[in-house]
């Protein structure tokens, strides 16, 4: 009586032929990965300067208190987030910029949102921008490149 079943050479070759479809399909999943990541960050920059721009209009309205030596800019991101009172209300409400902080798709997992972002102050020039008084700008501290060719901290 004949046993039916693969041989050992059956199988390796069937192993064999999903190894290479796998290593052929790495590089495609690596790159709709990278696509992805990039897409976010844009929104995540785009989220994070429209609420810095709304901020500074705010500031130039007259709604939020400053001193004459402020930009108009918040002092930290997290002000964004926590809200700043309404000096034209009343009530005391407060102005609400984000609901929540976005973080950099690029930096480490276990980073505070606050903290994956590289900050801009007003009084930094454009090619060499740093940290200051306040938050004039955002941009990602990974010193990887884009699909495009351009370093993501450029952005």
């Amino acid at each position: 009586m004949r046993q039916r079943g693969f041989t050992l050479i059956e199988m390796l070759v069937v192993l064999a032929m999903l190894g290479v479809l796998a290593s052929a399909a790495r590089p495609l999943l690596e790159l709709s990965v990278q696509r992805s990541r990039e897409a976010e960050l844009r929104q995540s920059l785009r989220t994070l300067r429209g609420a810095l721009d709304a901020y500074k209009r705010a500031a130039e309205a007259g709604h939020i208190q400053q001193s004459p030596e402020d930009s108009g800019y918040p002092k930290s991101l997290r002000q964004l987030v926590d809200g700043v009172p309404d000096a034209k209300a009343p009530d005391g409400r407060r102005i609400y910029f984000l609901r929540r902080l976005p973080r950099d798709p690029f930096a480490p997992a276990d980073q505070a949102a606050a903290d994956s972002w590289a900050l801009r102050a007003y009084e930094s020039p454009p090619d060499e921008p740093r940290a200051g008084k306040d938050v004039f700008d955002v941009f990602s501290r990974s010193e990887r490149k884009a699909l495009d060719g351009t370093l993501l901290k450029d952005w």
